[in-house]
C-alpha cells in the first residue's frame, strides 16, 4: 500500500468522516434491532443489504450489542446505551458459558468489557450491584475460553478451535482478551484436584504458539516461508501435541494468506504488546520475563504488519486472500487502489478495519509513523464510499465485506463470480472500533484499551 504521509488525525474533514460514520451507525443499529427476530440467532452478514444469520457459531452476537455501545462511547446518545446495554443483560449469558467456541473475546469483551470500560471512566452511573454482575461475566468468560486446551509437545498449549483439539486458529490470538480481564480481576481457572490454572500462564502460551506456528519469518521453515505470511489453521496430533501441517478454512490454501487472519494476528499482537506493557515484571517472570515474551510478540507484530503494508492495494483494502489465483488477472494490484467491482477476486474491507486498529495501535506504542500512518490510510478509505454505506435500506455499515469464499456463503450480485456490496457484523464492529480510537486520540482522551475494563 501507499502511505500517504499527509494524512492527519487531527484534520477536520477526517474527523468530520468519523461524526458521519457515528450518525449512520446509529440509524442502522436501531433499524435492525426493531426488524431483527432474536429466535433466528445471530445476525451474521447482509445479503441484498438485509443482515442474516448463519448457524455456524454464536460469534457474532457481541458486535450486534457492542456496537451501540462503541456509538454511545462516540456520541453520547443515551438510546444507544440503553440499547447495548439491555440486550447485554437479556440475550448475551449464554455466552458466557459456551465451552463450544473460541470467541468469548469477541462476544464478551465487546459487550461486557465495554460496559464495565464506561463505567470505570464515569460514562455511566457507578452502581455496585451492576459492577460486580460485569465483573462475575467476565470472570466466567475468561476461565471457559482457557479450558478449552491443547497441551503442545515440549511445553505449552494453545486454545483450540470449534474444529477440535487438533486446531489451532489464528483468530484467537483476539480472544485472549476475555483471559488478560478476567485474569486482572483477579480469577483463576480450577481444575481437576482444585488446581489453580493462571489466566496469565494461558495466555502467554496460546499467543507464543500462534506466534511460532501461525506466522511466518523468512527462516526457512518450509518452502513458502515468507516474512509475516500467516496461516489460518494449525494442526497438531491430538496423542503426542506435535505440530503438523498448516492449513486454511476460510483462505485461498494453507500456503497463501487470508487477510482477515492476517488482520487478526497484526491487532491481537497490538494489543497483547500494550497488555503487557500495565503487567509487573513479577507477573511474567515464571513465563521466561517480559522483555523476552515483548520480543517475541513484537517480532510477530512487526512481521504481520509490514506484510500487510507490502501485500495490500494501494489504499489500504486487502483482497481477500493474497494467493487467490484470480489477482493475477489484475495485473499490479498492489500498486492502485483496491476495485471491489473487479470480475476476478474480492476485496475484504472487514480485514481492512480490523487491521486499522492493529496497525493505530503498533504505530502508537512503538512511536513508529510508518505504521500510524498506514492504518490511519487503511480507516480514512473505509469512511467514505465506495466502502461506507450510506443507502438506509441497507442495513450494514461497511460495504464489500467476505465471510467464507471457499465454502461459496457470500452473495454474488447479478449473476456475477465476485462478491460485493454486503456487509458483517464484524467488519462494522471493527471500523466502529477503529474510529473511536482514532477520535480519542485525536481528543486527548482516555486511550481505548481493553484491559480498561478492569479498574486498577
Amino acid at each position: 500500500m501507499k502511505i500517504p504521509p499527509s494524512l492527519s488525525l487531527h484534520s477536520p474533514a477526517f474527523q468530520k468522516k468519523i461524526d458521519r460514520l457515528f450518525e449512520l451507525a446509529a440509524e442502522k443499529i436501531t433499524a435492525l434491532d426493531r426488524g431483527w427476530d432474536p429466535s433466528r440467532g445471530s445476525p451474521v452478514f447482509t445479503r441484498e443489504g438485509r443482515y442474516t444469520a448463519r448457524g455456524w457459531t454464536e460469534w457474532t452476537q457481541g458486535f450486534q450489542f457492542g456496537m451501540p455501545l462503541l456509538v454511545f462511547d462516540a456520541a453520547g446518545d443515551p438510546a444507544m446505551l440503553e440499547l447495548g446495554r439491555s440486550r447485554t443483560v437479556e440475550r448475551m449469558a449464554p455466552h458466557l458459558t459456551h465451552t463450544g467456541v473460541h470467541d468469548h473475546g469477541f462476544n464478551n469483551v465487546s459487550t461486557y468489557g465495554n460496559l464495565l470500560r464506561l463505567m470505570n471512566e464515569g460514562r455511566i452511573a457507578e452502581e455496585p450491584w451492576e459492577r460486580r454482575f460485569y465483573e462475575l461475566a467476565l470472570k466466567v468468560s475468561g476461565a471457559v475460553q482457557a479450558a478449552r486446551w491443547s497441551r503442545i509437545h515440549g511445553g505449552g498449549g494453545f486454545i483450540y478451535s470449534f474444529n477440535g483439539p487438533h486446531s489451532l486458529f489464528v483468530d484467537t490470538i483476539r480472544s485472549l482478551r476475555a483471559l488478560a480481564v478476567a485474569h486482572l480481576l483477579g480469577h483463576a481457572l480450577m481444575g481437576e484436584n482444585d488446581a489453580r490454572i493462571c489466566l496469565l500462564g494461558r495466555l502467554v502460551d496460546h499467543a507464543r504458539a500462534t506466534a511460532r506456528y501461525s506466522v511466518y519469518y523468512g527462516e526457512g521453515r518450509d518452502h513458502y516461508d515468507v516474512r509475516g505470511r500467516v496461516a489460518h489453521e494449525s494442526i497438531f496430533n491430538t496423542n503426542d501435541g506435535r505440530y503438523r501441517c498448516p492449513n486454511s478454512q476460510q483462505g485461498y490454501s494453507p500456503f497463501s494468506t487470508w487477510t482477515r487472519g492476517l488482520a487478526w494476528a497484526m491487532l491481537g499482537f497490538a494489543e497483547q504488546l500494550e497488555f503487557l506493557e500495565i503487567l509487573p515484571e513479577s507477573a511474567l517472570e515464571p513465563y521466561g520475563g517480559k522483555q523476552e515474551i515483548r520480543a517475541e510478540f513484537l517480532k510477530a507484530a512487526r512481521a504481520t504488519c509490514d506484510f500487510y503494508i507490502e501485500n495490500t492495494a494501494a489504499d489500504g483494502i486487502p483482497y481477500w486472500d493474497t494467493g487467490a489465483p484470480g489477482l493475477e488477472k489484475l495485473g499490479d494490484w498492489r500498486g492502485r487502489p483496491a476495485d471491489p467491482f473487479n470480475p476476478f477476486e474480492p476485496v475484504d474491507s472487514s480485514a481492512a478495519a480490523i487491521a486499522a486498529q492493529g496497525l493505530l495501535r503498533l504505530g502508537r506504542h512503538l512511536g513508529e509513523d510508518r505504521y500510524f500512518q498506514a492504518g490511519l490510510a487503511a480507516l480514512d478509505t473505509l469512511l467514505d464510499e465506495p466502502y461506507l454505506s450510506t443507502g438506509a435500506s441497507h442495513q450494514g455499515l461497511i460495504l464489500h465485506s467476505v465471510y467464507h469464499r471457499p465454502n461459496g456463503w457470500d452473495r454474488m450480485p447479478d449473476g456475477g463470480s465476485v462478491p460485493r456490496g454486503e456487509s458483517s457484523m464484524w467488519g462494522d464492529y471493527h471500523a466502529l472500533e477503529a474510529a473511536l480510537l482514532a477520535r480519542r486520540l485525536a481528543a486527548g482522551g482516555p486511550y481505548l484499551a481493553f484491559f480498561h475494563a478492569v479498574r486498577r
